[in-house]
């Protein structure tokens, strides 16, 4: 028979069991990871106060341009952007003159180093200097003691030197010579030339410095002041290739005559139409004062593919 237990031991017993079953009930907890969201959350509020930022940006210039509006449409503010406007700026001009000036500069280097390679070969050919001298003096004797076509080899060797030489400097000039330099002579031996009018030469071709803002300060032609209505005639021969009232020019024409036009500007009245042959000296319109400008007058203005030259370095005005 079991052998009776106290009730101690009951208790003891009972103690060591519950333990024993909970020890293997306990197991090791989980770590969870939380995303964190605060970064995000800082992102989106930069680009919120950004765009509000930018719209405060805004309505202070649309305030800004409310306030000013009276000297944003004011005559003097239009006239000065019409001045910007009206300022004739010759690309192909500039393209041209940028153009000649790099290749004076490459050919500047490449003198320079046929130069430096001139200096080396005559260091070298010292040391055979003396004997083509002796093989020349021999030879002279010779080429006298022939017939005449010796002496006509060397005069014809010589003849060629002085033609390459002055071809070398004819090259060289036209080097040095400016764009409208070189435009200018072109234009002389193509084209003749007579006065278009009688009158008084009130602004000159170039840079300029105006009274009147609304007048550009680069001239492109050359002012010819008389009264309304007298008559311009034709200084070239040619063909109308633009009857307009548009623009700065107000009335005007463009006569062409190969790679020259005539430009005749700020007339009263036009005598001929687009597409007509007129001839030279022929009456072609009045002078006038129309597009802009500050009295009756003839712009009177000379281009050579499309790139303008002086008038007066033409012809006598």
């Amino acid at each position: 028979m079991e052998k009776a237990m106290s009730v101690e031991e009951k208790i003891r017993r009972a103690e060591e069991i519950y333990a024993r079953r909970h020890s293997n009930d306990i197991k090791p907890s989980a770590t969870v990871k939380v995303n964190d969201y605060s970064n995000k959350k800082d992102i989106k509020l930069l680009k919120k106060m950004l765009i509000q930022l930018m719209i405060c940006i805004f309505i202070y210039l649309i305030v800004y341009v409310v306030q000013n509006s009276q000297f944003i449409f004011s005559e003097q503010f239009l006239n000065k952007v019409n001045e910007i406007l009206s300022y004739d700026m010759n690309f192909n001009e500039i393209y041209n003159n940028s153009k000649n000036y790099i290749m004076q500069l490459l050919n500047k280097s490449n003198d320079e180093n046929n130069k430096t390679n001139s200096d080396t070969n005559n260091v070298e050919g010292d040391n055979t200097t003396n004997a083509v001298t002796e093989n020349t003096n021999s030879n002279q004797t010779t080429i006298s003691e022939s017939a005449i076509g010796g002496a006509v080899e060397e005069n014809t060797q010589d003849a060629n030197i002085a033609d390459n030489t002055e071809s070398q400097e004819q090259n060289s000039d036209e080097q040095n010579l400016t764009q409208e330099e070189i435009d200018i002579q072109s234009v002389k031996q193509t084209t003749s030339f007579i006065k278009p009018l009688e009158g008084t030469i009130t602004s000159t071709f170039g840079i300029r410095n105006p009274t009147t803002k609304t007048v550009p300060t680069n001239h492109t032609g050359t002012d010819i002041a008389a009264n309304t209505g007298t008559k311009i005639k034709s200084a070239t021969d040619g063909e109308v290739v633009l009857n307009s009232e548009e623009g700065d020019y107000g009335k005007h024409l463009k006569i062409q005559i190969g790679d020259v036009s005539i430009i005749y500007a700020h007339c009263n009245q036009l005598y001929v139409n687009q597409g007509e042959k007129v001839v030279q000296g022929q009456e072609i319109a009045e002078v006038g004062s129309t597009g802009n400008s500050t009295g009756p007058h003839l712009h009177f203005e000379i281009r050579y593919q499309e790139r303008t030259v002086d008038p007066q370095k033409i012809l006598d005005l």
